[in-house]
Protein backbone atom coordinates (compact mmCIF):
# COMPACT_ATOMS: atom_id res chain seq x y z
CA UNK A 1 0.00 0.00 0.00
CA UNK A 2 1.07 3.20 -0.95
CA UNK A 3 0.32 6.43 1.01
CA UNK A 4 2.12 9.72 2.07
CA UNK A 5 2.15 12.10 4.28
CA UNK A 6 3.00 15.98 3.94
CA UNK A 7 5.11 17.47 6.88
CA UNK A 8 4.90 21.20 6.13
CA UNK A 9 5.81 21.49 2.12
CA UNK A 10 7.76 18.34 2.49
CA UNK A 11 6.02 15.03 1.24
CA UNK A 12 7.43 11.58 2.63
CA UNK A 13 6.99 8.39 0.26
CA UNK A 14 6.64 5.55 2.00
CA UNK A 15 8.54 2.45 1.38
CA UNK A 16 8.43 -1.24 2.34
CA UNK A 17 11.35 -1.79 4.44
CA UNK A 18 13.57 -5.00 4.33
CA UNK A 19 15.80 -3.99 7.50
CA UNK A 20 14.69 -6.16 10.84
CA UNK A 21 15.08 -5.39 13.99
CA UNK A 22 17.84 -7.54 14.69
CA UNK A 23 19.74 -5.75 12.22
CA UNK A 24 18.98 -2.53 13.33
CA UNK A 25 20.02 -3.43 16.86
CA UNK A 26 23.57 -5.03 15.50
CA UNK A 27 24.31 -2.31 13.35
CA UNK A 28 27.19 0.22 14.26
CA UNK A 29 25.23 2.92 13.90
CA UNK A 30 22.92 4.22 16.72
CA UNK A 31 19.33 3.50 15.91
CA UNK A 32 16.27 5.14 17.40
CA UNK A 33 12.63 3.24 17.56
CA UNK A 34 9.89 5.85 18.29
CA UNK A 35 7.10 5.05 20.63
CA UNK A 36 3.97 4.16 18.89
CA UNK A 37 0.41 3.47 20.61
CA UNK A 38 -1.73 2.39 18.14
CA UNK A 39 -2.02 2.04 14.30
CA UNK A 40 -2.00 5.79 13.60
CA UNK A 41 0.51 6.74 15.84
CA UNK A 42 2.84 4.18 14.27
CA UNK A 43 2.00 5.15 10.99
CA UNK A 44 2.77 8.49 11.25
CA UNK A 45 6.31 7.84 12.78
CA UNK A 46 6.94 5.94 10.12
CA UNK A 47 6.16 8.51 8.10
CA UNK A 48 8.57 10.95 9.90
CA UNK A 49 11.44 8.71 8.78
CA UNK A 50 11.98 6.10 11.88
CA UNK A 51 12.75 3.09 11.10
CA UNK A 52 11.46 1.21 13.83
CA UNK A 53 8.61 1.45 16.46
CA UNK A 54 8.22 0.71 20.28
CA UNK A 55 5.14 -0.12 21.23
CA UNK A 56 5.00 0.73 24.53
CA UNK A 57 2.95 -0.23 27.36
CA UNK A 58 2.50 2.69 29.43
CA UNK A 59 1.37 4.57 26.29
CA UNK A 60 -1.10 1.72 25.22
CA UNK A 61 -2.23 1.35 28.47
CA UNK A 62 -3.15 4.95 28.72
CA UNK A 63 -4.75 4.56 25.08
CA UNK A 64 -6.94 2.31 26.34
CA UNK A 65 -7.78 3.65 29.70
CA UNK A 66 -5.46 1.95 31.97
CA UNK A 67 -2.97 2.75 34.22
CA UNK A 68 0.35 0.80 33.55
CA UNK A 69 0.22 -1.79 36.14
CA UNK A 70 -0.71 -4.81 33.95
CA UNK A 71 -4.23 -3.26 34.05
CA UNK A 72 -4.58 -3.83 30.12
CA UNK A 73 -4.85 -7.72 29.41
CA UNK A 74 -1.74 -9.27 27.01
CA UNK A 75 -4.39 -9.95 24.72
CA UNK A 76 -5.74 -6.55 24.57
CA UNK A 77 -1.69 -5.42 24.04
CA UNK A 78 -1.30 -7.98 21.28
CA UNK A 79 -4.39 -6.69 19.31
CA UNK A 80 -3.09 -3.43 19.23
CA UNK A 81 0.16 -4.66 18.49
CA UNK A 82 -1.45 -6.28 15.30
CA UNK A 83 -2.71 -2.92 14.23
CA UNK A 84 0.65 -1.35 14.82
CA UNK A 85 2.06 -4.05 12.68
CA UNK A 86 -0.58 -3.55 9.97
CA UNK A 87 -0.45 -0.16 9.65
CA UNK A 88 3.48 0.26 8.61
CA UNK A 89 6.22 -1.69 7.26
CA UNK A 90 8.82 -0.93 9.88
CA UNK A 91 9.86 -3.88 12.52
CA UNK A 92 7.92 -3.36 15.98
CA UNK A 93 9.60 -3.85 19.25
CA UNK A 94 6.98 -4.34 21.93
CA UNK A 95 7.34 -3.52 25.60
CA UNK A 96 6.40 -7.01 26.87
CA UNK A 97 6.22 -5.88 30.55
CA UNK A 98 7.22 -8.99 32.79
CA UNK A 99 5.75 -10.91 30.72
CA UNK A 100 2.09 -11.09 32.31
CA UNK A 101 3.42 -13.85 34.87
CA UNK A 102 5.89 -16.64 34.58
CA UNK A 103 7.74 -18.40 31.98
CA UNK A 104 4.35 -19.92 30.77
CA UNK A 105 2.77 -16.72 30.26
CA UNK A 106 5.80 -14.90 28.72
CA UNK A 107 5.93 -17.54 26.37
CA UNK A 108 2.80 -17.47 25.06
CA UNK A 109 2.59 -14.13 24.94
CA UNK A 110 5.72 -13.85 22.90
CA UNK A 111 4.20 -16.55 20.58
CA UNK A 112 1.22 -14.30 19.92
CA UNK A 113 3.10 -11.66 19.00
CA UNK A 114 5.02 -13.12 16.79
CA UNK A 115 1.91 -14.51 14.97
CA UNK A 116 0.60 -10.78 14.95
CA UNK A 117 3.66 -9.45 13.45
CA UNK A 118 5.97 -8.10 15.76
CA UNK A 119 10.21 -7.98 15.30
CA UNK A 120 10.34 -8.93 18.77
CA UNK A 121 9.81 -8.10 22.85
CA UNK A 122 11.10 -6.43 25.97
CA UNK A 123 10.95 -7.93 29.24
CA UNK A 124 11.80 -6.39 32.51
CA UNK A 125 13.23 -8.14 35.72
CA UNK A 126 10.04 -7.59 37.61
CA UNK A 127 7.48 -9.77 38.70
CA UNK A 128 3.55 -9.42 37.93
CA UNK A 129 1.68 -7.16 38.45
CA UNK A 130 4.52 -4.65 37.91
CA UNK A 131 4.53 -0.86 38.28
CA UNK A 132 5.32 1.75 35.67
CA UNK A 133 9.54 2.45 36.74
CA UNK A 134 8.72 6.11 37.24
CA UNK A 135 5.87 5.52 39.78
CA UNK A 136 6.34 5.63 43.42
CA UNK A 137 9.69 3.87 44.94
CA UNK A 138 7.60 0.00 45.71
CA UNK A 139 9.98 -2.09 42.65
CA UNK A 140 10.40 -5.55 43.71
CA UNK A 141 12.82 -7.49 41.49
CA UNK A 142 12.48 -10.84 40.01
CA UNK A 143 14.88 -13.21 41.30
CA UNK A 144 17.46 -13.79 38.66
CA UNK A 145 17.26 -17.72 38.26
CA UNK A 146 13.70 -17.07 37.70
CA UNK A 147 13.69 -14.44 35.31
CA UNK A 148 16.11 -16.07 33.42
CA UNK A 149 13.71 -18.87 33.05
CA UNK A 150 11.14 -16.79 31.55
CA UNK A 151 13.92 -15.67 28.80
CA UNK A 152 14.55 -19.16 28.29
CA UNK A 153 11.01 -19.97 27.46
CA UNK A 154 10.74 -17.11 25.06
CA UNK A 155 13.45 -18.04 23.05
CA UNK A 156 12.44 -21.89 22.91
CA UNK A 157 9.09 -20.38 21.94
CA UNK A 158 10.06 -18.15 18.86
CA UNK A 159 11.97 -18.44 15.79
CA UNK A 160 15.72 -17.28 16.11
CA UNK A 161 14.85 -13.91 14.33
CA UNK A 162 12.53 -12.59 16.72
CA UNK A 163 14.45 -10.46 19.43
CA UNK A 164 14.49 -10.76 23.19
CA UNK A 165 15.32 -7.81 24.91
CA UNK A 166 16.17 -8.43 28.77
CA UNK A 167 15.38 -4.77 30.65
CA UNK A 168 16.93 -5.15 33.95
CA UNK A 169 15.72 -2.32 36.54
CA UNK A 170 17.72 -2.50 39.02
CA UNK A 171 19.15 0.63 38.97
CA UNK A 172 15.33 1.64 39.19
CA UNK A 173 15.37 -0.39 42.46
CA UNK A 174 18.07 1.14 43.81
CA UNK A 175 20.69 -1.70 43.49
CA UNK A 176 24.10 -0.79 42.65
CA UNK A 177 25.55 -1.19 39.32
CA UNK A 178 27.39 -4.46 40.41
CA UNK A 179 23.49 -5.80 40.54
CA UNK A 180 22.99 -4.61 37.38
CA UNK A 181 25.79 -6.12 36.02
CA UNK A 182 25.56 -9.31 37.41
CA UNK A 183 21.94 -9.59 35.96
CA UNK A 184 23.21 -8.97 32.53
CA UNK A 185 26.03 -11.94 32.70
CA UNK A 186 22.83 -14.20 33.65
CA UNK A 187 20.45 -12.64 30.98
CA UNK A 188 23.21 -12.99 28.29
CA UNK A 189 23.57 -16.71 29.41
CA UNK A 190 19.93 -16.84 29.52
CA UNK A 191 19.65 -16.22 25.69
CA UNK A 192 18.97 -12.61 25.42
CA UNK A 193 19.85 -10.96 22.35
CA UNK A 194 20.58 -6.85 23.80
CA UNK A 195 20.47 -5.49 27.30
CA UNK A 196 18.25 -2.34 28.22
CA UNK A 197 19.80 -0.58 31.30
CA UNK A 198 17.12 1.61 32.82
CA UNK A 199 17.57 4.63 34.90
CA UNK A 200 15.21 7.20 36.44
CA UNK A 201 18.61 9.62 37.26
CA UNK A 202 17.99 13.36 35.11
CA UNK A 203 21.52 12.27 34.25
CA UNK A 204 22.60 9.63 31.99
CA UNK A 205 26.40 9.11 34.25
CA UNK A 206 24.81 5.68 35.76
CA UNK A 207 24.05 4.71 31.91
CA UNK A 208 27.38 5.21 30.87
CA UNK A 209 29.44 3.64 33.83
CA UNK A 210 27.31 0.46 32.87
CA UNK A 211 28.14 0.76 29.36
CA UNK A 212 31.54 1.29 29.52
CA UNK A 213 31.77 -2.01 32.29
CA UNK A 214 29.57 -3.89 30.14
CA UNK A 215 31.84 -3.16 27.19
CA UNK A 216 28.91 -4.33 24.56
CA UNK A 217 28.82 -8.04 25.55
CA UNK A 218 25.48 -7.68 24.16
CA UNK A 219 24.38 -4.41 22.31
CA UNK A 220 23.15 -2.33 25.11
CA UNK A 221 19.39 -0.38 24.64
CA UNK A 222 18.40 2.87 26.68
CA UNK A 223 15.81 4.72 27.49
CA UNK A 224 16.29 8.57 27.76
CA UNK A 225 12.93 9.54 29.51
CA UNK A 226 14.77 11.10 32.14
CA UNK A 227 18.14 12.29 30.93
CA UNK A 228 16.80 13.80 27.92
CA UNK A 229 19.40 17.13 27.70
CA UNK A 230 22.27 13.86 26.80
CA UNK A 231 22.88 14.56 22.94
CA UNK A 232 22.91 10.69 21.16
CA UNK A 233 26.60 12.06 20.49
CA UNK A 234 27.31 11.26 23.89
CA UNK A 235 25.51 7.53 23.16
CA UNK A 236 26.98 7.16 19.75
CA UNK A 237 30.41 7.59 21.74
CA UNK A 238 29.65 5.44 24.39
CA UNK A 239 29.04 2.36 22.05
CA UNK A 240 25.36 2.07 22.69
CA UNK A 241 23.02 0.57 20.15
CA UNK A 242 19.20 1.94 20.38
CA UNK A 243 17.62 4.75 21.94
CA UNK A 244 14.00 4.48 22.80
CA UNK A 245 11.97 7.93 22.39
CA UNK A 246 9.39 5.68 24.83
CA UNK A 247 6.18 8.24 25.45
CA UNK A 248 6.49 11.04 23.31
CA UNK A 249 3.60 10.30 20.89
CA UNK A 250 1.19 10.22 23.86
CA UNK A 251 2.71 12.93 25.65
CA UNK A 252 2.21 14.94 22.48
CA UNK A 253 -0.72 13.90 21.77
CA UNK A 254 -2.00 14.41 25.50
CA UNK A 255 -0.91 18.11 24.97
CA UNK A 256 -1.90 18.73 21.97
CA UNK A 257 -5.73 17.29 22.52
CA UNK A 258 -5.74 19.32 26.18
CA UNK A 259 -4.96 22.72 24.59
CA UNK A 260 -7.54 22.26 21.42
CA UNK A 261 -10.37 21.06 23.75
CA UNK A 262 -10.04 23.61 25.95
CA UNK A 263 -9.79 26.41 23.31
CA UNK A 264 -12.87 25.03 21.52
CA UNK A 265 -14.86 25.36 24.92
CA UNK A 266 -14.17 28.68 25.67
CA UNK A 267 -14.21 30.21 22.30
CA UNK A 268 -17.41 27.99 21.66
CA UNK A 269 -16.09 27.47 17.82
CA UNK A 270 -13.46 25.66 15.63
CA UNK A 271 -12.67 28.70 13.68
CA UNK A 272 -9.61 29.44 15.43
CA UNK A 273 -7.89 26.16 15.66
CA UNK A 274 -8.89 24.96 12.51
CA UNK A 275 -5.48 25.74 10.80
CA UNK A 276 -3.58 24.69 13.39
CA UNK A 277 -5.16 20.32 13.69
CA UNK A 278 -3.98 18.10 10.63
CA UNK A 279 -6.56 18.72 8.20
CA UNK A 280 -9.05 15.99 7.13
CA UNK A 281 -6.88 15.48 3.83
CA UNK A 282 -3.73 14.48 5.70
CA UNK A 283 -5.74 11.96 7.55
CA UNK A 284 -7.12 10.69 4.68
CA UNK A 285 -3.95 10.15 2.98
CA UNK A 286 -2.37 8.81 6.22
CA UNK A 287 -4.98 6.22 6.50
CA UNK A 288 -4.40 5.59 2.31
CA UNK A 289 -8.05 6.28 1.09
CA UNK A 290 -6.46 6.95 -2.20
CA UNK A 291 -5.62 2.81 -2.14
CA UNK A 292 -8.96 2.54 -1.30
CA UNK A 293 -10.44 4.28 -4.31
CA UNK A 294 -8.08 2.38 -6.56
CA UNK A 295 -8.87 -0.89 -5.28
CA UNK A 296 -12.74 -0.07 -6.05
CA UNK A 297 -11.87 1.12 -9.43
CA UNK A 298 -10.51 -2.45 -9.33
CA UNK A 299 -12.49 -4.71 -7.82
CA UNK A 300 -16.30 -2.96 -7.94
CA UNK A 301 -18.68 -3.50 -11.05
CA UNK A 302 -18.55 -0.72 -13.41
CA UNK A 303 -22.42 1.21 -12.84
CA UNK A 304 -23.98 3.57 -15.49
CA UNK A 305 -25.18 6.33 -14.18
CA UNK A 306 -28.35 6.17 -12.45
CA UNK A 307 -31.71 8.97 -13.33
CA UNK A 308 -32.50 10.95 -10.22
CA UNK A 309 -36.49 10.48 -9.86
CA UNK A 310 -38.18 13.91 -10.57
CA UNK A 311 -40.09 16.11 -8.45
CA UNK A 312 -43.23 14.61 -10.64
CA UNK A 313 -42.19 11.59 -10.04
CA UNK A 314 -41.52 11.74 -6.41
CA UNK A 315 -44.96 13.48 -5.89
CA UNK A 316 -46.55 10.26 -8.31
CA UNK A 317 -45.22 7.60 -5.84
CA UNK A 318 -46.41 9.41 -2.49
CA UNK A 319 -50.20 9.61 -4.54
CA UNK A 320 -49.66 5.88 -5.26
CA UNK A 321 -48.73 5.44 -1.37
CA UNK A 322 -51.77 7.90 0.00
CA UNK A 323 -54.09 5.75 -2.35
CA UNK A 324 -52.57 2.25 -1.55
CA UNK A 325 -53.22 3.23 2.39
CA UNK A 326 -56.29 4.65 1.97
CA UNK A 327 -57.10 0.84 0.12
CA UNK A 328 -55.64 -1.09 2.89
CA UNK A 329 -57.46 0.93 5.47
CA UNK A 330 -60.73 0.08 3.86
CA UNK A 331 -60.41 -3.69 3.71
CA UNK A 332 -59.33 -3.82 7.22
CA UNK A 333 -62.60 -2.11 8.15
CA UNK A 334 -64.94 -3.79 5.87
CA UNK A 335 -63.42 -7.60 6.64
CA UNK A 336 -62.47 -6.98 10.49
CA UNK A 337 -59.18 -8.60 9.79
CA UNK A 338 -55.92 -8.26 8.84
CA UNK A 339 -55.17 -12.06 7.99
CA UNK A 340 -55.85 -11.35 4.38
CA UNK A 341 -53.55 -8.31 3.80
CA UNK A 342 -50.43 -10.88 5.13
CA UNK A 343 -50.93 -13.07 2.60
CA UNK A 344 -51.10 -10.79 -0.05
CA UNK A 345 -47.75 -9.21 1.84
CA UNK A 346 -46.25 -12.90 1.27
CA UNK A 347 -47.15 -13.26 -1.81
CA UNK A 348 -46.01 -9.85 -2.94
CA UNK A 349 -42.78 -11.13 -1.27
CA UNK A 350 -41.81 -13.82 -3.03
CA UNK A 351 -42.72 -12.56 -6.34
CA UNK A 352 -40.60 -9.81 -5.74
CA UNK A 353 -37.80 -12.10 -5.00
Amino acid sequence: MSKAISFGAEVLPVTASSTTLRELILSNDLTFLMEAHDGLSAAIAERAGFRGLWASGLSIASALGYRDANEASWTQVVDVVERMVDATNIPVLVDGDSGFGNFNNARLVARKLEQRGASGVCLEDKGFPKSNSFVGDRHPLADIDEFSGRLKAVKDTTDPNFVVVARIEALIAGHSLDEALCRADAYSEAGADAILIHSRQAVADEILTFAKEWNNKLPVVIVPTKYYNTPASVYRDAGISTVIWANHSMRAAIAGMRDTCGRIRSEESIAGIEDQVAGLDELFSLMGYDELAQAEEQYLPKRTAERRPSDSDQLSNRQLAQEGGRHVCDRIIQEESIAVLKVKSRRSTSCSN
